[in-house]
């Protein structure tokens, strides 16, 4: 299991409605990207975090082994408008405003990011793909994800045992062993993907498969207060925005 699925079975709200953490979660990351990134998405961003550290009682060390890998896109993306190419000072050279621009995309990225993660955080995928059926999405899709979902870790597993019995045979001590083994890993993790994939299909078809998987899903209700107080949050962010826009800039 990956640290983020861990960190979401474990989560103080792994008990609440998805819908209740999908408002709160993507209404943070709208709000990032809709209001004003100075000081709109430095708010968005403290709250999110705020709330990832405190309610939802995410370490915060698994917090930031999660976060820093969205964090090098945003700011990955964020370097190309420090630049400018061609025009009358030479080919390449500093872009005007640049600086200005790329802080700003940096800022609705990384708000944006941290609203994402609050979500994924606090609610298992195997929550949420059965309850997709009930939003009108086709249920075939559905399975295929699950399926998928819970596979990918059975071969990731199986990746690792592989890799680590090849560290145990001498398999990465140089360079030419290293692409062997990194060939022979790729080649069995294929093979393995596809028969089990074949013994899947044997085992649904043995236990009268009809085209829906049945699981069972944790009980929740949506919680109106809950709901209520994070429409309330998304306006005081955007309320305190606004208030704090002219002042500061």
């Amino acid at each position: 299991m990956l640290p983020i699925d861990a960190a979401a079975h474990s989560s103080r709200w792994r008990r609440r409605h998805p819908l209740d953490k999908a408002v709160l979660g993507l209404g943070l990351t709208v709000l990032a990207i809709s209001l004003p990134p100075w000081p709109g998405a430095v708010l968005v961003l403290l709250t999110a975090l705020a709330a990832l550290l405190g309610p939802a009682g995410v370490p915060g060390r698994r917090l930031w082994r999660a976060y820093r890998v969205p964090l090098g896109f945003c700011v990955t993306g964020a370097l190309p408008l420090l630049v400018r190419v061609g025009g009358p000072d030479g080919f390449v050279g500093l872009a005007d405003g640049g600086a200005v621009r790329a802080g700003e995309l940096l800022l609705r990225t990384s708000a944006a990011s941290l609203g994402v993660l609050l979500f994924a955080f606090t609610t298992p995928m195997s929550d949420l793909l059965p309850r997709l059926v009930r939003a009108g999405v086709p249920a075939p899709v559905v399975d295929v994800a699950l399926v998928t979902y819970r596979m990918s870790f059975l071969l990731l597993d199986s990746v690792r045992r592989v890799h680590d019995a090849q560290a145990a045979r001498l398999g990465h001590t140089t360079r030419a062993a290293q692409w062997r083994s990194l060939a022979g890993l790729g080649a069995i993790a294929f093979v393995r993907s596809f028969d089990r994939a074949a013994r899947l299909q044997a085992g649904l078809a043995g236990r009268g498969y009809d085209g829906t998987l049945r699981v069972l899903v944790p009980e929740a209700r949506v919680s109106v207060p809950f709901t209520a107080l994070s429409v309330a949050l998304f306006a005081a962010l955007a309320a305190l925005t606004f208030v704090l826009e002219r002042p500061l800039s």
